[in-house]
């Protein structure tokens, strides 16, 4: 019987061949050469890959018995996941092969800032001789802040613990007692500041985390703060850290990454209590070796029929034709929802109504989660991994489905009960004979709105004005409005202004319209591609 064909693209460790096995046939090819990629693709039944690779739509179409991509390491750039998808061909990487790499950069460049490793090192390579200059901090019996508890954030936290730390985090969507077990206790992000020696960033980069640390935060810190950014570029404001660093406002910065990459020339490079690397925190032998393991291990997985741990989308052949294109709808409402909520919620219902539940609809489960979680935790979400990511966070999760749909043909609703024991909910459906999303309802407020890119919600007392006030704000902050629905529960009881915009909506411009309509809820949503880990 002939073997499967795995093309192996580019040059890969020699136990990610070994993992494969003897059960295939392992061909060679250089797959930064077009022309090459695309004949030795044709026949294969796997690809396995690092960052070189495009594996774009018409690569992908060119493989007539491709069945999975497997990327050595954690982002995916180079593939084209909606388009692997459209073709049935299952996706996976190595999410977790480089968390320890990452964790141990992140505790390096806080020592090497702490101790001035830097510029120490070039002094005395210039032939001085200067240890009074020189002279550090320890961490011992420090207070280490740590922005983001997710995997990464975990294991620093368990290091800096090791060495004699006092460990705070900041990180709305991780549950307090979680955090209490680890030892760890949750603070907002203006107590981690004002409270911590040394601080520590590993949030994913999302429109809410982009600038989170900036001027506002460096002029509360604690005077002699050591900052570590190796997670990812505009998280913390650049401008902001070099006028902290230049004026001595914090005391030194460990970074890894960059707003812009590759970074070669910034301002931070001419300061001496700036340690930099260039983007290493997957850049280790064993990240490498076990990103090679983990796919090459998938890829068999994969290729026998059964489940895959690391998938991140959905095999075409699983889901029946009606389910299929409610899957970005739910997932479009799942990041919706954690907007509107806030947190996390202790129970979350997704209630499926109408024809399609003739099928099987536990993908709507999957997809809803994975939007839920896709911009609050910064390992890369799929159908797979939500699921645990929910359990993990002691989240309960239902799935309900009711054959009976009186308004809609067929309508996905989540439902959440969040900590205070309020609700959360958001509603929509697929119109037309092309499908097209509507979002028609939002915490019970009856709506009919396209989930574009960029959404506004405000919530308010039922009086004349509001919404012309509402929409001169947006206007002199150049914000263009492209849909817009009032709803009411009752006249003179609470309105709901549900928008769709051109741009996100900046924060300063949201507190605006919250001081001058009294809103009680305002969110601002944006649902473009959440930027993933590289490595």
């Amino acid at each position: 019987m002939t073997k499967p064909v795995v093309l192996i693209a580019e040059e890969l460790s020699p136990a990610t061949v070994e993992a494969l096995g003897p059960d295939f046939e392992i061909r060679h090819c250089d797959g930064s050469d077009r022309a090459q990629l695309l004949e030795a693709i044709t026949d294969a039944d796997a690809v396995l890959v690092r960052s070189a690779t495009k594996l774009d739509e018409e690569a992908l179409g060119a493989a007539k018995r491709l069945k999975v991509v497997a990327r050595a390491g954690v982002g995916l750039d180079n593939v084209d996941v909606r388009a692997a998808t459209q073709n049935g061909v299952l996706v996976v990487n190595a999410p977790t092969s480089n968390i320890v790499s990452a964790a141990e950069l992140a505790v390096a460049l806080m020592l090497a800032a702490a101790r001035h490793i830097s510029p120490a090192h070039a002094a005395l390579t210039r032939g001085e001789w200067k240890r009074s200059k020189y002279t550090g901090i320890e961490l011992y019996e420090k207070t280490v802040g740590i922005v983001g508890l997710g995997r990464i954030g975990v294991l620093v936290a368990q290091r800096l613990s090791a060495f004699g730390m006092d460990v705070i985090a900041y990180d709305p969507y991780v549950q307090a007692g979680r955090a209490a077990q680890m030892g760890v206790r949750m603070v907002s992000l203006e107590e981690l500041m004002t409270e911590s020696d040394f601080i520590s960033v590993h949030l994913p980069k999302t429109p809410e985390t982009v600038g989170l640390i900036g001027a506002d935060e460096f002029a509360i810190a604690r005077p002699g703060l050591v900052l570590v950014n190796a997670a990812r570029g505009g998280i913390v404001e650049e401008k902001a850290l070099y006028d902290a660093l230049k004026t001595g406002r914090i005391a030194a910065a460990g970074l890894d990454v960059f707003t812009q990459e590759p970074c070669t020339d910034s301002p931070l490079f001419e300061l001496e209590n700036v340690v930099a690397t260039p983007h290493l925190g997957a850049s280790t032998d064993e990240a490498q070796e076990k990103a090679g393991v983990a796919v090459a291990r998938s890829v068999r997985l994969a290729l026998s029929g059964e489940l895959v741990p690391d998938a991140v989308n959905v095999q075409g052949g699983l889901i029946a034709e009606d389910v299929r294109p409610g899957i970005p709808l739910v997932e479009k409402l799942g990041r919706i929802f954690t907007a509107l909520a806030g947190e996390v919620a202790q129970q979350i219902d997704v209630e499926v109504r109408g024809e399609i539940t003739e099928h099987d609809v536990k993908v709507l489960e999957l997809g809803a989660l994975k939007g839920v979680f896709a911009d609050i935790v910064e390992d890369q979400v799929s159908f797979v991994n939500a699921p645990l990511l929910a359990a993990e966070r002691g989240t309960e999760v239902r799935l309900v489905t009711d054959s009976e749909s009186p308004d809609h043909r067929n309508l996905i609703t989540i439902r959440g009960t969040l900590a205070d024991g309020s609700q959360v909910s958001v509603s929509g459906t697929l119109i037309g004979i092309n499908q097209r999303e509507r979002l028609v309802e939002v915490n019970d407020f009856v709506v009919d709105l396209e989930p574009t890119q960029h959404l506004a919600f405000f919530t308010y007392e039922d009086r004349p004005g509001m919404v012309g006030t509402v929409g001169k704000i947006l206007g002199e902050a150049s914000v263009n409005i492209a849909g817009m629905q009032v709803s009411r529960n009752a006249k003179g009881g609470q309105a709901l202004v549900a928008l769709s915009v051109d741009s996100p909506v900046p924060a300063e411009v949201l507190e605006e319209i919250r001081g001058s309509i009294d809103a009680q809820m305002v969110r601002g949503v944006s649902l473009t591609e959440k930027e993933q880990p590289t490595g």
